[in-house]
């Protein structure tokens, strides 16, 4: 094989997908093997070894991970310390004074960071930036030996207005260094310089304690690939859509949290422009959540702040996901009151579905769609089994849901599939209708393992004007990591009106964050086809409490961006408008924070090729004849392979198009066309 392979691998809760393009033979394969929970290197090694012999032959792995997200929700992160301004030891606890349940008193939150280690040392940074105090070197030191002798891995130093000015927290991290036992130090002036200081105290405590966790897997495993002779470079998928050195990585850990959900949306958003369709709702159907996400004309938005789960805020650009709990693996039971429930509840990779036949007893969705033979028994995907165990999955049915709501067992696992595609429709509502958008001009993107399944019942549901399947449903996310850019964030607060700004130390402010940003890129060592620069401001106006991300049309040219006050009032008045649909004319205009992100955009490959061969035929793509229980009755349908689908195939339902990623699953309003690029266009028929 040539020596120019371009590897993604995505790291799922069920399985690990594989992309291998050789950029030479312009030739692509895949792979998709169980997820390996224990040691994800595993399963990491495992799939790429199943496709490659030699890794010298690979120039470079691009990895979405699930090592930090799992971390916090698991809560097994490293024990981390907190050293913080004196009287500011309970933010981490106080949080917005929001509650877990929302209409209701009760519930509980337990800091990531206990009390015991979270210490006060003096210092005083006024919100201007004047320092009042400066923090005591012996103090600081103390304090860090007693987290030390209690065992922290971590460190995190949080000071009250470090974002105004982090003198101190630079001398206290100066002072702590020649200490503490390892390099595991974040500091939240260098994480966030940003107003606000929950999310700042949030964010980097989270880093903090995720440092020691992310180090230690990325270390292993480039120590596991050097061993087998890999010499390339690996890069990792950041939450914002944009990859990063793996030496970044282990320095910002948090920004790798949701970085395999993001890499699906930014291959959803490539091959749907590619494809015609600009506005997509991508669908990723794993085996564990059902993530959407809204495209609008070629761009995924993304959100400033997120939680990764109550009280866990992470302040950093991600991309824009709704998730539930409504993948293959999510358990189907009776509530207290009797009513069928999907989810959140999985039976994730190990053991799985009651039809992989390793334990588990409740039912799941994925065994509802084996026994509607809807998925062949005889073909499970991702090769960790030879059958799938059709009479225990209906045996599981039936005694957890049929027998109690008095109904036929095959009756039963259709309503299972009713109720998750309700819950699956609601998630896409909730990123489009809910926001405004029309869902008629929105194409759906179903992929991982389970989405192509349900393709036919969301278009109807939501209203979407067809779904586009791509070629490799189940590997997507893994193709994501092969084309997304090299992406470098940064952000400062100015906290200043319009009126008030000194517009030169604003200008001075984003080209130095601009240069800090370009040389991230160069010690990343990535090849690129070109840069860009994107320049944001969060504004408002006097008197508002939340932002708008007004993107400020400007260029960074012989170390100027050129920027007025004319420029980011118009910026700001246009944006405002289309938000809001009106302006608040006489009131101040504020600016809260600059936003400068650097992108290197690496070489893209042609999705042409992954075109159906030339030579293809509908004939010799028809497999067999199966019965397939459709709305209450049993029907004889046409089962495809579906990769040897010509193009311009026109498929119409009822059919099964089955391929070793995933099952395409066609009702009797459904029709399908396979299109240039392998993709295969499902549309409602009126």
């Amino acid at each position: 094989m040539s020596k120019n392979l371009i590897v993604g691998v995505d790291v799922g809760g069920t399985f690990t997908d594989v992309f291998i393009l050789d950029e030479t033979s312009s030739s692509v394969s895949v792979a998709k093997v169980p997820t390996t929970p224990k040691d994800q290197s595993v399963g990491f090694l495992n799939g790429i070894q199943s496709e490659i012999d030699e890794l010298s032959n690979v120039a470079t792995i691009i990895h979405g991970t699930t090592v930090a997200t799992n971390a916090l929700l698991e809560r097994k992160g490293a024990k981390t310390g907190v050293i913080t301004s004196k009287g500011f030891k309970d933010v981490l606890e106080m949080r917005r004074r929001d509650r877990p349940n929302t209409w209701g008193l009760w519930g509980e939150f337990k800091p990531i960071v206990p009390r015991d280690l979270r210490l006060e040392v003096r210092e005083r940074v006024l919100a201007d930036g004047t320092v009042r105090e400066l923090v005591n070197i012996d103090e600081i030191k103390e304090t860090a030996r007693k987290l030390i002798e209690d065992g922290c891995e971590a460190l995190s130093i949080i000071f009250i207005n470090s974002y105004a000015n982090d003198e101190n927290e630079k001398i206290a991290k100066d002072a702590i260094q020649d200490i503490w036992p390892n390099e595991h130090i974040t500091v939240s002036s260098e994480i966030l310089p940003e107003i606000r200081e929950f999310e700042r105290a949030s964010t980097a405590t989270l880093n903090a304690v995720l440092q020691p966790v992310l180090s230690h897997y990325l270390g292993a495993l480039e120590e596991k690939l050097t061993n087998r002779g890999f010499l390339g470079q690996v890069l990792i998928v950041q939450s914002n859509g944009g990859v990063m050195s793996v030496d970044n990585a282990k320095v910002l850990p948090i920004k790798t949290a949701l970085s395999g959900p993001a890499a699906g949306v930014i291959a959803a958003s490539y091959i749907g422009m590619n494809a015609g369709y600009p506005n997509i709702v991508s669908c990723d159907m794993g085996g564990t959540s059902f993530d959407v996400s809204l495209i609008s004309d070629g761009h995924s938005k993304l959100s400033a702040q997120t939680s990764i789960d109550f009280g866990m805020v992470v302040r950093s650009p991600m991309v824009e996901i709704i998730t539930i709990g409504a993948g293959g693996g999510s358990i189907a039971r009776l509530d207290a009151g009797g009513l069928l429930q999907v989810g959140p509840e999985s039976a994730g990779s190990d053991p799985g579905p009651v039809c992989y036949g390793l334990g588990t007893k409740t039912p799941t969705v994925t065994d509802a769609n084996v026994v509607l033979g809807r998925i062949n028994p005889a073909s499970p995907i991702g090769g960790r089994l030879e059958r799938l165990d059709v009479n225990a999955a209906r045996d599981a049915i039936n005694f957890h849901i049929a027998k109690p709501l008095g109904i036929d067992v095959m009756d039963a696992a259709e309503a299972i599939l009713r109720v998750a595609n309700a819950k699956m429709a609601s998630a896409i509502r909730l990123v489009s209708v809910e926001r405004g958008h029309d869902p008629s001009i929105f194409a759906a993107m179903p992929f991982g393992g389970g989405g192509s399944l349900h393709a036919g019942a969301l278009i109807r549901e939501v209203g979407l004007s067809c779904a586009l399947v791509p070629r490799f449903p189940g590997i997507t996310s893994a193709l994501g990591c092969v084309i997304a850019d090299m992406r470098h964030d940064q952000v400062q607060t100015i906290n200043k009106t319009l009126d008030d700004l000194d517009i030169i130390l604003l200008d001075e402010e984003i080209v130095r964050r601009r240069t800090e940003g370009h040389a991230v890129l160069d010690n990343a060592g990535g090849i690129f086809d070109s840069r860009a620069d994107q320049i944001e401001l969060d504004m408002l106006y006097v008197g508002q409490t939340h932002t708008i991300s007004v993107v400020l049309p400007v260029s960074i040219e012989n170390g100027t961006s050129n920027v007025t006050k004319k420029v980011i009032k118009k910026a700001f008045d246009e944006s405002y408008k289309l938000q809001f649909g009106r302006l608040l004319e006489g009131l101040g205009i504020k600016i809260m924070n600059v936003r400068v992100a650097v992108i290197g955009e690496r070489p893209r490959f042609d999705l042409s090729v992954l075109a159906p061969s030339k030579n293809a035929k509908v004939e010799n793509a028809i497999k067999e004849k199966r019965q397939v229980y459709i709305n209450k009755n049993w029907v004889e349908v046409t089962i495809y392979n579906r990769l040897d689908l010509p193009v311009a195939a026109a498929i119409d339902g009822p059919a099964i198009l089955e391929q070793p990623d995933t099952t395409i699953f066609l009702e009797h309003d459904a029709t399908g066309v396979v299109d240039k690029f392998g993709n295969f266009r499902i549309v409602i028929k009126p």
